[in-house]
């Protein structure tokens, strides 16, 4: 597993490894029972605060996605596939609603919308290359890898 953390990112850090720690479980790169780097290890690794890994740590344990066992350490939870759906049907409703938002300002209607949304789904995009913002200062990003 790979975490990458800016502080020029509209995220906050502890959501930024929050986010990323979810991702890998989603993607099967942690399974059930991994044991994930120590809040300390991680903080020291990442050049962050102990105090901003809890706080990531604890919002996965909230979400059901890690169990944080005493002495131990923290462990990723069997994925249970309602709440997997339930987490990715939350972010597709937000990205939705933020595309909403910006195709009013834009003035634009539903066909545009959804013309637009056919070509991303046909893969049009891609030869458009990356979203405009994307870019990141060099050093900008701190990475810490974990196997």
């Amino acid at each position: 597993m790979r975490i990458v953390v800016s502080n020029n990112a509209d995220v906050p850090l502890y959501e930024q490894v929050a986010q990323q720690v979810k991702a890998a479980i989603l993607r099967g790169e942690l399974e059930d029972g991994a044991a994930l780097p120590s809040v300390r290890g991680l903080a020291r690794d990442l050049r962050i605060s102990v105090i901003t890994t809890t706080r990531a740590y604890a919002e996965l344990a909230a979400e059901g996605f890690i169990t944080n066992v005493p002495g131990k350490g923290a462990f990723v939870l069997p994925v249970d596939s309602d709440l997997v759906r339930e987490q990715l049907l939350r972010r597709v409703e937000d990205g939705l609603v933020a595309a909403i938002d910006a195709a009013r300002l834009a003035r634009l209607g539903r066909d545009d919308l959804v013309e637009m949304l056919d070509a991303l789904l046909a893969g049009d995009a891609d030869a458009a290359g990356p979203p405009a913002g994307t870019g990141r200062p060099a050093g900008a990003a701190r990475t810490a890898a974990h196997r």
